[in-house]
């Protein structure tokens, strides 16, 4: 059976939890991560990849770390990630990243490209290179201000309309009247919270510009999109990446949750096929 044990880092804002599920003794670890998802998002994953150590975390900011209010970048996610693989102390890990965690990997990447031996990136969300750039930074600004003013509710209609949006987004999108939150069956009332990492990671995670200099790691690096995520922004933002840094683009079982096995109580992906498909890359 896999032991899993839990370790702290740092403290306050600054706080990482992370887990070592097995031995890191025995082969080289994979260590998988998210954002804004914390540990939680990979227990289906981490289940068919008992033959290896695994590490999984928790964001900087969400599940059993301290919450704030103050913008996170993902130079600020690549410094947490290389302050877990260092208190690992077994050198250079493989890494599996999702939506805003494959961003912050390429971030890692472009800091400390000695950390990780082979990248998977699953549909970064990074829209540098799409030709609706400037109109998706605005809606994300768009974005941000509704949470700043609103709170959740507003915000995350937003997100969904964005999420909702197939293709490039149509001249003047960001201009449109905030949609209604009760039409998505969002709360319309303001709690006042305003520590959702989602909101605190934006506009900067997805106005984030791929270093030039992760060109030269080559196959170190390996861009995975949905094969049911179509036109989706995330995996627009995945094929541009790959285009970008002249990378293999591979197709992975699902949409952008396709590893999921339903742990925050949405429907399953495939795991057994994402795992399939993320052993063969590896």
């Amino acid at each position: 059976m896999t032991t899993t044990k839990m370790f702290t880092l740092g403290s306050g804002d600054e706080q990482i939890t992370y887990d070592v599920h097995g031995d890191l003794s025995t082969k080289t670890p994979l260590f998988m991560f998210g954002s804004p998802m914390d540990a939680v998002g990979f227990g289906s994953l981490v289940a068919r990849f008992d033959d290896r150590p695994v590490v999984t975390y928790d964001p900087r900011g969400v599940g059993r770390n301290p919450t704030g209010t103050s913008e996170v970048t993902p130079q600020m996610h690549a410094s947490d990630l290389h302050r877990v693989i260092g208190a690992l102390g077994v050198g250079p890990v493989d890494a599996f990243g999702s939506s805003g965690g494959a961003t912050n990997g390429l971030a890692l990447l472009a800091a400390h490209p000695d950390d990780v031996r082979r990248f998977v990136g699953h549909e970064p969300p990074v829209t540098a290179y799409l030709p609706d750039h400037d109109e998706v930074v605005s809606a994300a600004n768009r974005m941000k201000e509704a949470y700043l003013e609103g709170g959740v509710g507003p915000a995350m209609a937003w997100f969904f309309r964005l999420l909702m949006t197939s293709g490039e987004l149509p001249t003047g999108f960001a201009d449109e009247p905030t949609p209604d939150p009760a039409q998505f069956g969002l709360p319309t009332e303001d709690d006042g919270d305003r520590t959702n990492l989602l909101f605190r990671n934006i506009p900067a995670g997805l106005d984030y510009a791929v270093a030039d200099s992760l060109r030269d790691l080559g196959d170190r690096i390996v861009i995975g999109i949905g094969a049911e995520s179509h036109d989706e922004l995330a995996a627009r933002g995945a094929k541009s990446v790959a285009g970008h840094l002249g990378v293999r683009l591979v197709e992975f079982p699902g949409g952008h949750g396709g590893f999921s096995g339903g742990e925050y109580g949405q429907p399953a992906g495939d795991p057994d096929g994402f795992a399939a498909v993320l052993r063969s890359v590896l």
